[in-house]
């Protein structure tokens, strides 16, 4: 068969190739010479090679950028602990479609209902379907929206977190916000609002938000913004935490009588 690359060799500025790795090309010069390939064949393959590891080195960077919890993913949740709802909800979800509308995805749920993994593992699925999603506890969050604003960044850290098409505040029940605390956090939920995707857990309902705003109008003015276009999961039932310890305690206290 015609040998490829008799010329000159591709380079990018600076000289680093963009073909595919001499391994992988040598691979497939291999079989296209055993199996009798025409150029047109082989160079499909190669190309379909290299697109396919552009690929996984994108979904690679912008996976570590995503700081979502490693392990987190839909092949480790129980799905048949999950409200049937919620269940049936799923796959629609894991498209983006709701993403791509800008509309915002709220999990609400006592403490061990699977919320933070439920959306960890949505969000690593978005990641496959080709979104940026970016992963963060409501503390850490409010903490960095606060330093960027006392350096007089906070516009710019808002627009780095732009970047991402869905931005996940895992936990926000849990902060106890001061006033500064209260407006950086509404600040962030104003500038997404209708542009880009807010993926929210609670073990709060939303009569129970004046704990984190406080200010009862900041409040009604925030689930305002999140509700107007959003999908709500509800996750019922028992903690898998305290299932699983209930789980354990048999064969723990056997080894304590042994």
């Amino acid at each position: 068969m015609p040998q490829p690359g008799g010329g000159e060799k591709a380079h990018e500025p600076g000289g680093a190739h963009r073909s595919p790795g001499n391994a992988t090309f040598g691979e497939a010069a291999a079989r296209a010479e055993k199996e009798g390939w025409d150029f047109e064949r082989f160079l499909h393959h190669v190309l379909e090679v290299e697109l396919e590891q552009r690929r996984q080195k994108r979904l690679e960077r912008v996976l570590k950028a995503s700081k979502l919890p490693v392990g987190k993913t839909l092949a480790t949740l129980d799905q048949a602990v999950l409200p049937v709802k919620v269940r049936r909800q799923l796959p629609a979800l894991v498209e983006g479609g709701f993403v791509d509308r800008g509309e915002n995805l709220l999990a609400f749920g006592l403490p061990g209902r699977g919320k933070s993994h439920l959306v960890c593992a949505l969000g690593a699925e978005l990641i496959q379907q080709g979104y940026k999603v970016y992963f963060t506890p409501a503390f850490a969050l409010v903490q960095r929206l606060l330093a960027a604003r006392g350096t007089y960044g906070l516009e710019k850290e808002l627009h780095r977190l732009d970047a991402f098409d869905a931005v996940i505040i895992d936990d926000i029940g849990y902060i106890q916000q001061d006033r500064d605390e209260m407006e950086v956090l509404f600040t962030l939920l104003a500038e997404r609002y209708e542009r880009r995707s807010v993926i929210i857990t609670s073990n709060l309902v939303f009569s129970q938000w004046d704990r984190i705003f406080k200010d009862p109008m900041t409040t009604a003015a925030a689930i305002d913004r999140l509700i107007h276009h959003c999908v709500i999961l509800e996750l019922t039932g028992p903690s898998f935490r305290a299932e699983a310890a209930k789980a354990r305690m048999p064969s723990e206290a056997e080894s304590t009588t042994v």
